[in-house]
């Protein structure tokens, strides 16, 4: 005899009214192992790198190489549980995230390494929406802004701690221990999905997956990323290089092609003609670059150019983060009874002086004074993203809002992605710039250079070394002084950028909440 579906209101019968707290728990305990695993990578990249050998434009991948997956699978989402129901869905996928995160933590090269974060991201693009929809599901109408606020802090909570329990683990064991971290979590996450997430109706009618709006779109953002990240390496006129570029283009003509065409597309592109809309997911996406870029470059800079410890570069971010957690509830009142323009304004110029104060930062910045400016930028992301979902959805048809929630995440994701690819291009190609630039001025005809190599001799014949080695020694010393001033002239610029890009965003939010003129009633 077959077994009745465990639906919603079959799980409220069988668990009562606590069972609305035991779907939360359930979903949140699997978001938050995502969560986590997405940003608690970026403290060890300095250790991964010098572990595996790898570059820095490589080592970016297992940042955005989580992002990008995680990003084309968002869109799946709602096939996936329309086909497999919540519970399969969410189990299924929590193993697959189980799976990658101990491959990656065992991984022997960074090809494997890379493809567990790819597998990892994918896994999450599925987990993270499921947390939204069970939350609509068991809370009423009147209750929903409570369940969505507990999901939010959440939310916020996991990228607040990650940086610290990240430190703390690759300083006391290796980076290999920030894999195994979510395992306990995601292992519950799983069990508990088997108890509490309803399953799918039988007689539900399963509409086809956009399989080839899929493949275009994973073509489309891994070939313009993989372009972006080894341009440098190959040369940016390579044939390899010109190949993936024109590839990438292609395939995002081709799915923009398709997505206007099919009749059950990924992404409703149309929601886009729309104009507060469209300038809100424009502002996501700076919000959404400028978020995960400075996650994941000031981990980079804290421990490369500072000398910081992992815990140190960790314990750096986490005021941000926890300040960030207490004014997300608050800002979200505010835009409730503001109009959107307002907070997103404020938010964004914050957001674009913080950057431009990271930018000054140098091996001598004092670390209360870089947490202040992170905390500053933190600020400025609390009152934008409540503002940016109420101004972008409340120009919507009540019809497009599960589309237009689901492209505004998309948005935030996707620039997110190419914040952190692009980013990591101008680090290493500003750092080479200014390095070519500082060697010219080593020249021995060069009235500053023979200052310095006077004064370093004088210095080494103090210390006992030989007159004869003392020309090699300064040569050695000042290269390795030029090398560590060009990086942090490249993180400068890069920081300078991202100031660049928060300002042209306040020319969307200026647009968002600006009301259309009606014309008088006896206007003909």
């Amino acid at each position: 005899m077959r077994s009745v579906p465990s639906t919603v209101d079959s799980l409220f019968e069988q668990y009562g009214p606590a069972y609305k707290w035991l779907a939360t728990a359930t979903v949140m305990v699997g978001m938050l192992a995502v969560i986590l695993s997405l940003t608690i990578v970026n403290v060890a990249i300095p250790d991964i790198m010098g572990s595996m050998g790898m570059q820095q434009t490589q080592a970016q991948w297992l940042s955005t190489g989580f992002l990008a997956s995680m990003t084309a699978t968002l869109l799946a989402n709602a096939w996936v549980v329309e086909t497999f129901g919540q519970r399969t869905a969410s189990v299924w996928a929590m193993a697959l995230f189980i799976a990658a995160s101990i491959v990656g933590g065992l991984a022997p090269d960074e090809t494997i390494l890379i493809l567990a974060r790819i597998v990892q991201g994918a896994s999450a693009g599925i987990i993270q929406p499921l947390a939204m929809i069970t939350v609509y599901q068991v809370f009423g109408a009147h209750e929903r802004g409570k369940g969505m606020g507990i999901l939010g802090l959440g939310v916020i909570l996991a990228p607040a701690t990650s940086p610290a329990i990240g430190g703390v683990l690759v300083d006391l064991f290796s980076w290999r221990a920030v894999f195994f971290i979510a395992l306990p979590m995601a292992f519950v996450g799983m069990v508990l999905a088997l108890f509490f997430l309803p399953e799918r109706y039988n007689d539900e009618r399963r509409r086809p997956f956009d399989l080839m709006g899929f493949l275009l779109l994973s073509a489309a953002i891994f070939a313009v990323l993989w372009g972006f990240s080894n341009g440098q390496r190959l040369g940016w006129e390579s044939d390899p290089i010109m190949l993936a570029l024109a590839g990438g283009g292609l395939a995002t003509v081709l799915f923009i092609a398709h997505q206007l065409r099919s009749a059950s597309p990924l992404l409703n592109l149309r929601i886009f003609t729309v104009t507060g809309f469209v300038c809100g997911a424009a502002i996501a996406a700076v919000f959404g670059a400028a978020l995960y870029a400075t996650t994941y470059l000031i981990p980079l800079f804290a421990q490369q150019v500072q000398g910081m410890t992992a815990t140190n570069a960790g314990l750096l971010l986490m005021p941000a983060g926890l300040v960030m957690a207490v004014l997300f509830p608050i800002s979200g009142v505010l835009s409730d009874r503001l109009s959107p323009r307002t907070p997103i304004l404020a938010g964004l110029l914050v957001v674009t002086v913080s950057c431009a104060l990271l930018a000054t930062a140098d091996v001598n910045t004092a670390f209360w004074l870089l947490a202040a400016w992170i905390i500053m930028g933190r600020v400025g992301f609390a009152l934008i993203m409540p503002a940016v979902n109420a101004g972008s959805l409340s120009v919507l048809d009540p019809r497009q809002l599960a589309q237009g929630s689901g492209a505004l995440e998309f948005s935030r994701n996707l620039g997110g992605t190419f914040g952190v690819n692009l980013l990591s291009v101008t680090l290493d190609r500003r750092a080479a710039f200014h390095h070519q630039a500082l060697n010219e001025e080593l020249r021995p005809d060069n009235a500053i250079s023979q200052t310095l190599f006077s004064r370093l001799g004088e210095l080494f014949q103090q210390g006992g070394v030989p007159e004869a080695a003392h020309q090699l020694m300064a040569m050695e010393y000042l290269r390795s002084m030029v090398a560590m001033q060009a990086y942090t002239r490249g993180f400068q610029d890069s920081f300078l950028l991202l100031a660049v890009a928060g300002a042209l965003a306040l020319i969307p939010a200026w647009i968002i909440g600006r009301k259309r003129r009606r014309p008088p009633r006896n206007a003909p």
